[in-house]
């Protein structure tokens, strides 16, 4: 299989739709696109790399009352017993995490601190088909986080968690380690590793030609040019893709 760490860094330029179209191209219809409800929590966030994936499942048993001090410290006291969530120490530099959550509870299972330590460790996005928390802090910090909803609760009481680096099914569509995971402000979508590489050609070339055709309206509408109508660069960073 490819490099798609490697890879990875090809998409910079890619929206969304220039890698769905690419999908369509290469046989992979529909079938990779998540539930249209998975969104960046913020307007802005783009963010590509490969996939590195944990499951959460719902949890059996409450947590019990606590005094103040043990309420503090909720989540060590929750994860000696019944395990940690892990997926932090499989981080590596440029990957998205990926946090399949298939019938569990209301839960934030990403906050703004959690989630903020995983981009220290080198995560480039962080993805769930359950809940963020702490969403205004997230949204302050700029924190890549895309989520199907925000959440209010912890995870102790609530969630336990397994399958580090396993296949899962996350927003309808199976993710594996290393497969591409894509977001920006049109949604949430998987590049399977088999296919990468015809998906940056054809996506690059989808890209450039539409490039092309903006930039000639800006010209007749006397629209200063952006970076998203430099062809010229697109053509130069793709130049052994298209």
């Amino acid at each position: 299989m490819p490099d798609t760490y490697a890879l990875a860094a090809l998409f910079k330029h890619f929206r969304t739709t220039d890698v769905t179209d690419a999908l369509d191209a290469v046989g992979r219809q529909d079938l990779t696109l998540m539930d249209e409800r998975i969104r960046p929590l913020w307007q802005g966030i783009r963010f590509w790399g490969p996939a590195i994936t944990v499951r959460a499942l719902p949890a059996n048993i409450r947590m019990p009352a606590l005094n103040v001090p043990d309420a503090v410290r909720s989540h060590g006291i929750w994860f000696a017993e019944h395990g940690r969530m892990g997926v932090g120490d499989a981080v590596k530099p440029g990957c998205v995490v990926v946090t399949a959550t298939g019938g569990c509870p209301e839960t934030g299972i990403w906050g703004s601190n959690n989630a903020l330590d995983l981009v220290a460790r080198g995560a480039v996005g962080v993805l769930t088909d359950g809940y963020a928390r702490d969403t205004d802090e997230l949204i302050m910090q700029k924190t890549p986080v895309a989520c199907r909803a925000r959440g209010r609760t912890i995870i102790p009481g609530r969630v336990t968690f397994t399958g580090i680096n396993e296949p899962v099914a996350c927003g309808g569509v199976l993710v594996r380690e290393g497969d591409i995971v894509g977001c920006d402000g049109d949604g949430c979508l998987v590049v399977p590793n088999e296919v990468v590489e015809d998906v940056i050609r054809t996506a690059a070339a989808i890209l450039v030609a539409d490039a092309k055709g903006r930039r000639r309206l800006y010209d007749r509408l006397s629209m200063p040019h952006d970076v998203t109508v430099d062809v010229e660069g697109m053509e130069a960073f793709y130049k052994d893709w298209l």
